[in-house]
């Protein structure tokens, strides 16, 4: 399972519409080998895939294949629109560390 917050089901939408994406797309999570600390999120606009899990926030989707929701299941994930460091942010209850710049993590 993974939580949509309603700023980051807010940021997926408003992202759609400016690219004048279709309905069934959404934010696609997925998970790598890489980074610092061994694993990174890669994070793209786009349609569901078949096996894919679904997980929405009114009309926001969010698409993670199997593999992927193994190591991010149970996570929430946000948007921070601060002046540094915006972006989406994932608060995985897996993680045992992150990078210094946050964009990788160890399990």
């Amino acid at each position: 399972m993974m939580i949509v917050t309603d700023k980051a089901a807010a940021k997926i939408r408003s992202l759609l519409e400016a690219e004048r994406r279709d309905d069934g797309q959404g934010l696609r999570i997925g998970v790598t080998g890489g980074g610092c600390s061994g694993f990174q999120y890669v994070m793209e606009l786009g349609a569901e895939k078949d096996g894919d899990n679904v997980f929405q926030n009114g009309e926001a989707r969010v698409f993670i294949d199997p593999k992927s929701l193994l190591f991010v299941d149970g996570s929430v994930i946000d948007y921070n629109d601060g002046l540094t460091n915006a972006g989406f942010v994932i608060q995985n209850p897996k993680s045992t560390g992150t990078c210094g710049c946050g964009l990788s993590f160890s399990m």
